[in-house]
């Protein structure tokens, strides 16, 4: 790291538990960020300003006017755009130094093995279960940790799925399927703030898993109730009968 980097990062770097070398290790890392609506926005923006070295950007969708009350990678100025261009800006507006690469179009299973292959971890913040599935099931084959988020009228909830601990359940053993629909914010709205903790809990498991420090929440799942501001944690364990993980 340069002058400039050391400076920029100095305020974590003066963590004993970071320090120089788990700087270094964001800094050599590339996470796949899928969805930018409101919980990949504070994940895109954290990762990037922490100093996480490449963020792959994925989202087939445009900024709405309706998207600005939470989705806040996105400006008015970025209405019509592409989210995952929008949030490329966003990002480089924080720190130049992060490579992106933005993914505006839908990821199609057949993508998914080449593209977990160029990535550490993947934080989904995605808002229905088929590409939630899609995303659990291509980490399981391909070994990468799952950082998952959820977000909903006042109630959040943030897990990490481990394909690399022995121990871990996966999404599938929290929702199985035919557990019913995700409910999405279009039909059931949410509080602005709210993706902004639960996507700032993302980011904070996703720098454990790069850096190592802390345990990450593999196999546990976090809910928090923003009416009452409580946290509640939960054990989860690995179904027998998970069609992914079990076995």
């Amino acid at each position: 790291m340069d002058d400039d980097e050391l400076l920029r990062y100095s305020r974590q770097i003066m963590l004993p538990e970071v320090d120089v070398a788990g700087q270094e290790r964001l800094r050599n890392a590339r996470a796949l960020v899928v969805g930018l609506g409101g919980l990949g926005s504070p994940v895109a923006l954290y990762l990037a300003a922490a100093g996480v070295g490449k963020l792959v950007l994925a989202d087939d969708d445009v900024v709405e006017l309706s998207n600005l009350q939470r989705q806040i990678v996105h400006a008015n100025a970025a209405l019509g755009q592409a989210k995952a261009s929008s949030a490329k800006a966003s990002v480089a507006a924080i720190n130049p130094s992060v490579e992106v690469e933005a993914l505006a179009e839908r990821i199609g299973d057949s993508d998914l093995a080449p593209l977990l292959n160029r990535v550490d971890l993947v934080i989904d913040a995605t808002d229905n279960f088929t590409t939630r599935f899609a995303l659990n099931d291509a980490c399981w084959r391909s070994g990468t940790p799952l950082v998952s988020g959820a977000a909903i009228r006042w109630e959040g909830q943030v897990a990490v799925f481990d394909p690399g601990d022995a121990a871990s359940p996966c999404y599938r053993c929290l929702y199985a399927d035919g557990d019913g629909e995700a409910l999405n914010c279009a039909e059931n709205g949410v509080i602005a703030p709210l993706v902004g903790v639960v996507g700032a809990m993302q980011a904070m498991e996703a720098v454990k898993l790069i850096t190592g420090v802390g345990e990450p929440l593999t196999g546990r799942v976090l809910y928090y109730d923003a009416k009452r501001a409580e946290w509640r944690a939960f054990k989860l364990a690995r179904r027998p009968e998970c069609p992914t993980c079990a076995g």
